[in-house]
C-alpha cells in the first residue's frame, strides 16, 4: 500500500511574537518543519504535500531546500484543519493508497510511530494517533467503544465529567484511505463559532457511516506542539533529553549530561567522552574514542578516532581533525585539515589550511588566510614545527620537517627541513632600561604622565 503525506504548515503562531513563520523556528539547529519531514521519511511516502498559509513563500523556500521533491499548495483562507487538508486533493488525485496527516509545528513524532500508524490501517478504515496525557487539560479526549475502536473525539469544553477523566488524548495525526478521507472532509460542516472546517469532525461522520476507526498510541512527548516561545523552549529541552539519553545508551560518556547540547544530526561514536558545557551545532560527526573537553563549540566538522578537542576550542565548518590529533584551549579551526597526530595546543587560529601528520603548531600562531576579498591556503608539511606567536601569510607553504622560528611573519614558502626566521634582529642598549625607568618614576612623582 502506498502512503502519501499531507503536512500542514500554515499556522501563524501569533503567540510566538515573531515575523518568522512558526514552522521555521528552530529546535536543535533545524526548523520545526525539518523535524516533521524527517519523521515522514520513515514511511517512504510516494508523495509529500506541504500545505502553507501564513509566510507561505518563506516556508516554501525552506521546505524545497530540505526536499526538492515536495509538492506545495497554499491555503489562501484560514478555514481550519479540514479545509487545509482538502487543499492537497488536486495533487493527490489519482494517487490512491493512504494519506497520513502531519503538522509542521509538532516536530517529535517518531518514524516508528508513523510506521505503526500506517500498519494499523490494515484493521481499520481510519487510524488516529493518541497519547496518554499526564495532565489532559485542554486536549480533546479519545472515547473508545467496547471493541477498542474510536467512538468519538470530544473536546474538553463539550466533555462530561466522566469524559474529562479520560487521559487518552488526540494528537491530531491520523491515517486514512485517500478517497475515504477526502469524501469525509467534503461532508464536514461549519457548525462552530469560527465557521471553520475541523478535521476531527470526520470521526463522527465516519462512525455514522459505519466505518471503523482504530487508535495507535505514542509517548506524550512525541505529540508536543509549538505555539509559543515557552513551547519552543520545552521542545528544545525535550529534544536534548532524548538526545542525551540516546548518546549514553550508544556508549558515549557524558560527564554532566544536562550541560551538553546536541544538534538534530549529531553523530558520536562509542567510547567518546564529552565533558561539561559542550555544544554541538549542525553537521558534526565525532568518531569513537575521541575526547571533547569542557566549553567547546563544534559545528560542521569531523573529529576522528582518538582525537582530543579543547577545553575552550571552537571547530567551525569544514574542520577535519585526524586520528590522535590535538586541538587545545582557545584554538579555532575552520576549513582546515589537521592530520594524524598533529598538535595545535594553545591560542591559535588555523583557517583554510592543511596541517600535516605529526606537525606541531606553537601557541599564538595564526594563518592569515583572508586578504579582504579572497581566501588563501596555508600548507604545513608533515613533521613541521611552527614556533609560538607566528603569522603565516597565505598563500604559503612550510615543507615537511620545516621549522619556523617564534615570532616570525612568514610570507614566502619554507622548503622542507629549512629554518625560517622572519623578525627584526634584537638590539640591547646597555643601561638604558634603568635610566628610562628612573625618568618615568620622576615624572610620576610630579603627577605627570
Amino acid at each position: 500500500m502506498t502512503v502519501s503525506i499531507v503536512l500542514l504548515a500554515g499556522g501563524q503562531g501569533s503567540r510566538m511574537n515573531s515575523d518568522l513563520p512558526k514552522v521555521l523556528h528552530q529546535v536543535a539547529g533545524a526548523p520545526l518543519l525539518a523535524h516533521a519531514l524527517r519523521a515522514a521519511a520513515a514511511v517512504d511516502p510516494a508523495q509529500t504535500v506541504l500545505v502553507v498559509g501564513h509566510g507561505g513563500e518563506a516556508v516554501t523556500d525552506a521546505a524545497l531546500a530540505l526536499d526538492p521533491d515536495l509538492s506545495v499548495v497554499t491555503q489562501h483562507e484560514q478555514l481550519g484543519t479540514g479545509h487545509a487538508v482538502a487543499q492537497a486533493r488536486p495533487v493527490l488525485a489519482g494517487e490512491g493508497g493512504d494519506v497520513v496527516v502531519l503538522y509542521g509545528d509538532a516536530p517529535f513524532v517518531s518514524g516508528e510511530t508513523l510506521q505503526a500508524l500506517t500498519k494499523a490501517r490494515a484493521g481499520a478504515d481510519i487510524v488516529v494517533l493518541g497519547f496518554e496525557a499526564a495532565v489532559p487539560t485542554g486536549y480533546g479526549r479519545l472515547i473508545l467503544d467496547a471493541d477498542g475502536m474510536l467512538a468519538a473525539i470530544v473536546e474538553e469544553r463539550d466533555a462530561s465529567e466522566a469524559q474529562r477523566a479520560v487521559t487518552l488524548c488526540n494528537s491530531g495525526i491520523l491515517s486514512a484511505d485517500a478517497a475515504v478521507l477526502f469524501d469525509l472532509i467534503d461532508a464536514v460542516g461549519t457548525g462552530n463559532a469560527k465557521g471553520e472546517y475541523y478535521l476531527t469532525d470526520i470521526i463522527a461522520i465516519a462512525r455514522n457511516r459505519g466505518l471503523t476507526i482504530g487508535v495507535v498510541t505514542c509517548a506524550e512527548v512525541e505529540t508536543l506542539g509549538v505555539n509559543s516561545r515557552t513551547d519552543l523552549a520545552a521542545a528544545e529541552a525535550a529534544f536534548q533529553t532524548r538526545a542525551r539519553a540516546a548518546a549514553m545508551a550508544d556508549g558515549v560518556t557524558l560527564t554532566a549530561p544536562e550541560t551538553v547540547f546536541f544538534a538534530h544530526d549529531t553523530v558520536i561514536g562509542r567510547e567518546t567522552t564529552v565533558a561539561p558545557f559542550v555544544t554541538f551545532g549542525p553537521g558534526v560527526t565525532v568518531e569513537s574514542g575521541a575526547e571533547i573537553r569542557s566549553f567547546c563549540h563544534l559545528e560542521g566538522c569531523h573529529v576522528s578516532q582518538g582525537a582530543q578537542i579543547g577545553p575552550y576550542a571552537r571547530l567551525r565548518p569544514d574542520a577535519e581533525v585526524g586520528p590522535q590529533a590535538r586541538i587545545g584551549n582557545f584554538v579555532e579551526v575552520k576549513a582546515a585539515t589537521i592530520a594524524t597526530g598533529a598538535k595545535v595546543n594553545h591560542l591559535s587560529y588555523i583557517g583554510d589550511a592543511t596541517v600535516g601528520e605529526g606537525a606541531n603548531i606553537g601557541a599564538g600562531t595564526i594563518t592569515c588566510n583572508y586578504d579582504g576579498v579572497f581566501k588563501h591556503q596555508t600548507v604545513i608539511g608533515e613533521g613541521a614545527f611552527v614556533g609560538s606567536n607566528s603569522a603565516l601569510v597565505a598563500p604559503v607553504e612550510v615543507g615537511p620537517g620545516g621549522y619556523v622560528a617564534s615570532g616570525s611573519v612568514i610570507t614566502q614558502d619554507v622548503p622542507g627541513g629549512d629554518l625560517a626566521i622572519a623578525r627584526t634582529r634584537q638590539v640591547n642598549k646597555p643601561g638604558l632600561g634603568t635610566r628610562l625607568r628612573a625618568k618615568l618614576m620622576a615624572l610620576k612623582s610630579k603627577g605627570q604622565g
